[in-house]
């Protein structure tokens, strides 16, 4: 009978246990929009600066919806990343940006890892020893760096939230710095 007792009130108390995390999410996930430093815009877009702003600086710093982006405007076009690499956390609006084998890529301060400005890859150099003379030629390591749509309306920059039901290798820092809050805005 005993076991009985202790078995409800362990089911009961698991039931709290879920009920005080489902409103909690709920709460947090409305604090967190309002908290963005960037305005939401129509389809969930974010506003994120002026066109000419953003071109004359080449590179902002801002938040969408709650997360760390950067936005660079480079060779004519814009793109928008995590700004925090996804190797250490590395903050990438003070790397430089550098063609590697056709494609724009930001090169990040802390490590040198370089990444697509265009798809999010990690670029790595590699040889084939099996080679008579081994060259090195760059390679993929795959998507690490979430990369978030940018929309120009009228001389205004917009970017996308993240559709979060994918997962980056920059994730873990976007999500480690956006509850410490440790990023410095800027360039």
């Amino acid at each position: 009978m005993l076991d009985l007792v202790i078995l409800s009130l362990h089911f009961l108390v698991c039931v709290l246990i879920s009920l005080v995390i489902w409103y909690g999410s709920q709460d947090k996930d409305l604090h967190n929009v309002s908290k963005g430093t960037a305005e939401m815009e129509h389809d969930a877009l974010v506003y994120v600066g002026k066109e000419d702003d953003i071109k004359k600086s080449q590179r902002i710093t801002t938040k969408v919806n709650g997360r760390e982006v950067v936005v660079f405007y480079h060779e004519g076009k814009f793109y928008a990343m995590d700004a925090r690499c996804y190797h250490a956390g590395g903050p990438l609006h003070l790397g430089d940006i550098e063609d590697i084998n056709g494609q724009s890529c930001i090169i990040c301060p802390w490590h040198q890892y370089k990444i697509t400005l265009e798809t999010g890859e990690g670029l790595y150099q590699a040889i084939n020893p099996l080679e008579p003379s081994p060259t090195p030629r760059w390679l993929s390591k795959g998507v690490k760096q979430r990369i978030h749509k940018v929309t120009v309306d009228n001389g205004n920059i917009y970017v996308s939230p993240p559709d979060l039901s994918v997962s980056f290798d920059s994730d873990y820092y976007a999500d480690k710095y956006k509850s410490n809050g440790d990023f410095a805005v800027g360039k």
